[in-house]
């Protein structure tokens, strides 16, 4: 069982942009901050060459355990987290960058199941989510009846599947899916993840009620916006409380993640060091 202790040993699984970024910040900033660097992990081995220092190749995932991580951070493919989550709380508290995997029903019950069991936590990042906290108190307070997320971009910044990724973008602005964000997350695995830390941040509207909206808009080659609306119930003159923020997020041309949101999951990773290794799921 694990003790309450603050994460020092960190361990990355996936390589790509976010993966460097956080890496790199780990290997510059970490020692200072009382964080090391254990292990890296990719699918692809061969993208690590070079950058990360041969001892921190980790080739096989199933032997974490024996780098003794205290936090498991997956940057990686919810797929990642469908099939090895579970095994990574056994040895180290996990912080999972695509929440989307949470959306399948049968890889929640068993992260929550393995947290309780080996007495990890389970951190989720926010990141691209604005007003996460404010979300969490209202519905906690019984006050949120609506939650609607809907993430914009190029076309060339999805990464789709199924029936989705049939669809083409003929006009200058296309609504590719609208609908409980359960329904998205299967096949935009990748381009979900906000909506996934909408309906984890709103726990009575969860992924049945919260609404996702992907659109192509052949405008954002360069951007990422993301518009989150929602409401609560009537006040004393019948009109009802109501949010709505517009987040532009600057990215490079095809890229699947904005520049603010590499920084934001380095702050929920730093974040995430400071809470207590309680089992459950937990927004950071």
């Amino acid at each position: 069982m694990a003790s309450d202790r603050v994460p020092r040993r960190v361990g990355v699984v996936g390589y790509g942009r976010l993966g460097q970024s956080l890496v790199s910040h780990l290997l510059t900033q970490g020692p200072e901050l009382g964080l090391e660097l254990v292990f890296v992990w990719n699918r692809d081995p061969g993208r690590m060459a070079g950058s990360v220092p041969p001892s921190l190749q980790l080739q096989n995932l199933a032997a974490l355990g024996e780098r003794h991580p205290d936090l498991v951070v997956e940057v990686a493919h919810p797929q990642i987290i469908q099939e090895s989550g579970a095994q990574i709380l056994r040895h180290a508290n996990l912080l999972v960058g695509s929440p989307s995997a949470l959306a399948d029903q049968a890889t929640e019950q068993r992260l929550l199941e393995a947290s309780h069991r080996w007495d990890h936590a389970v951190f989720v990042a926010r990141g691209a989510l604005w007003g996460t906290e404010d979300i969490t108190r209202l519905d906690a307070a019984g006050g949120l009846q609506s939650l609607r997320v809907t993430m914009a971009t190029h076309p060339d910044g999805f990464r789709l599947e199924g029936p989705l990724a049939a669809v083409r973008s003929t006009e200058h602005r296309t609504v590719l899916y609208e609908g409980p964000v359960r329904g998205l997350c299967p096949f935009a695995p990748r381009n979900s993840n906000t909506m996934a830390a909408a309906a984890l941040a709103a726990p009575s509207l969860g992924f049945d009620r919260v609404v996702g909206v992907l659109v192509a808009d052949l405008s954002l080659a360069d951007m990422h916006v993301v518009d989150v609306e929602l409401t609560g119930p009537p006040g004393p003159t019948g009109r009802s409380f109501a949010v709505h923020t517009h987040r532009e997020n600057p990215a490079e041309p095809g890229a699947v993640t904005g520049s603010a949101t590499v920084t934001a999951f380095w702050r929920s990773l730093l974040g995430c060091c400071q809470l207590p290794s309680r089992p459950g799921i937990h927004l950071c």
